[in-house]
C-alpha cells in the first residue's frame, strides 16, 4: 500500500514542505514519484519517518540523523535503542516536572519579591538538558557548537553542577536588577553579562551578531523562555536587551 505526501502529511504532522525537503538531502526518498510528480510512501518509508521524527525529539540534527539511518541495519534494534533513549527522556522530564514543583512551592514561600530569599536556587535547572539547546545552536553556528561540545567533554560531573549554579545565580542576579529597575545599559547589568559573555568564550567567542542572536533565541525558544520565566517574568527579554547593548558596544 502506498500513501500521498498529502496523506502522510495528515497522518504524521509533518507537513509537506518538510518531507519534500527530507527527500532532496537524502534523509527520507519516497519509495516511488508518479507521473504527475506526486511522491508516495510505503510502510518502510512511514516507519523511517517515525524514526527521523523521534531522533527530532531526542535532539539531533538532520545531519546526524542521517548518519544513524545510514549505519543502522537492525531496523527493530534501532528501535529498541530509540526506546531506551526516550526512557531516559521520561525519567529526565519527571525530574523536570519535581523541579518546577520545586520551584512554585519556593515561590509561594516567599514573603516578598526579592530574588534573593530564594533556597537553593541551582534547583531551577535540575532535569534541564542543556545539550539540547546546544544542538539547536548548532544547527547555526555548526563550527563553534563543535567547539562547545569538546569544551564539554572535558567537563565532570562536578564541573556541570559548577556551572549550572553559576548560570542560576548569574539569572538570579539578573532578575534582581531587573526588579530594581535598572536598565540594561546600566554598568551593573552590563558586568552580569560580561560574566555570561566570558562563561562562553571558554567554549566559543561569538561575534556581536552570534551574541545578538543567542539573546534572541532565549526569547523565542520555548524550552529556554520557560526557564527565564520561572525566575522571573519579562526575564528573557531584559537579558536579550542587555546582550544586544553589550554586543554593540563592545563587540561590533
Amino acid at each position: 500500500m502506498a500513501w500521498s505526501i498529502a496523506e502522510v502529511a495528515r497522518m504524521s504532522g509533518v507537513t509537506s514542505r518538510t518531507l519534500r525537503h527530507y527527500d532532496e538531502v537524502g534523509l527520507l526518498p519516497p519509495a516511488s514519484v508518479g507521473s504527475n510528480g506526486y511522491r508516495y510512501y510505503g510502510e518502510g518509508e512511514l516507519l523511517r519517518l517515525q524514526q527521523i521524527l523521534v531522533m527530532r525529539e531526542l535532539g539531533l540534527g538532520l545531519v546526524e540523523i542521517g548518519a544513524v539511518l545510514a549505519e543502522q541495519v537492525d531496523q527493530v534494534e534501532a528501535l529498541r535503542a530509540h526506546h531506551r533513549q526516550l526512557v531516559a527522556e521520561r525519567d529526565r522530564l519527571e525530574t523536570l516536572a519535581r523541579t518546577v514543583s520545586r520551584t512554585i512551592a519556593a515561590l509561594q514561600d516567599r514573603k516578598d519579591d526579592d530574588m534573593s530569599t530564594m533556597e537553593h536556587p541551582e534547583n531551577l535547572f535540575e532535569g534541564f538538558d542543556a545539550s539540547s539547546y546546544q544542538d539547536r545552536a548548532g544547527e547555526r553556528w555548526p563550527q563553534e557548537a563543535e567547539q562547545s561540545r569538546q569544551f564539554a567533554d572535558t567537563l565532570t560531573a562536578q564541573d556541570h553542577e559548577r556551572l549550572q549554579r553559576e548560570a542560576t545565580a548569574l539569572l538570579v542576579r539578573l532578575a534582581a536588577l531587573m526588579a530594581a529597575g535598572t536598565p540594561v545599559a546600566d554598568p551593573a547589568v552590563q558586568a552580569e553579562v560580561d560574566t555570561q559573555y566570558q562563561g562562553l568564550c571558554r567554549m566559543w567567542t561569538p561575534n556581536a551578531a552570534a551574541f545578538k542572536a543567542l539573546g534572541q533565541t532565549y526569547v523565542t525558544d520555548a524550552q529556554w523562555r520557560s526557564v527565564y520565566d520561572r525566575v522571573a517574568d519579562g526575564l528573557a527579554e531584559y537579558q536579550r536587551d542587555a546582550m544586544a547593548a553589550y554586543a554593540t558596544a563592545r563587540l561590533s
